[in-house]
């Protein structure tokens, strides 16, 4: 009796169903936690570039700023990145002039939680005539996957606007 119930067990298939799903489950768990992941950066790359924008036209939108507008604008860049957290934010906010020679002169600049930018200073040199001006907004973000930070490193996104002053053609500090 206990032979023919072994050599029924082996000569059925319905576990072929159950073993084959044991065997794909967890790759398709990796997968579904590498698409979660991938999803995720795509987005905050795109709120990185907003961000930058942001920043860049409401420093623009001023004649002259001071630290609390600052705080402000930067406040307000931040809100790009909701729901996600800002842990990884940096931004870099630098209001230039040109001098007689097209070379950009920094008016102000206000860096937080990340170093300078300071090739997107020299890359706007010889762009503009003397005594115009550009605001330069450089937003970094550091983004740590959930599921996939065992196989990568952390992803940065960085993302540089440049704005010119609407209502004046520099954005000076308010002393």
């Amino acid at each position: 009796m206990i032979v023919k119930l072994v050599k029924n067990w082996i000569e059925q298939e319905d576990g072929v169903a159950v073993m084959e799903a044991a065997m794909l489950m967890p790759v398709m768990l990796v997968l579904l936690m590498g698409v979660f992941d991938l999803g995720n950066g795509i987005a905050l790359s795109a709120k990185t570039i907003t961000a930058s924008q942001i920043g860049a036209d409401l420093v623009s939108r001023n004649k002259t700023v001071d630290l609390a507008d600052v705080n402000d604008i930067i406040e307000g860049t931040k809100l790009a990145f909701e729901p996600y957290g800002t842990a990884g934010f940096g931004i870099d906010i630098v209001s230039i002039k040109f001098d007689e020679n097209s070379h950009p002169e920094i008016l102000w600049r206000e860096t937080r939680d990340m170093p300078p930018n300071d090739v997107a200073v020299a890359s706007v040199d010889g762009l503009a005539p003397e005594g115009e001006g550009m605001v330069i907004v450089t937003v970094q973000y550091g983004y740590t996957p959930m599921f996939s930070k065992y196989f990568t490193d952390d992803i940065d996104f960085s993302e540089v606007a440049f704005a010119r002053g609407r209502r004046s053609p520099t954005v000076n500090w308010a002393f």
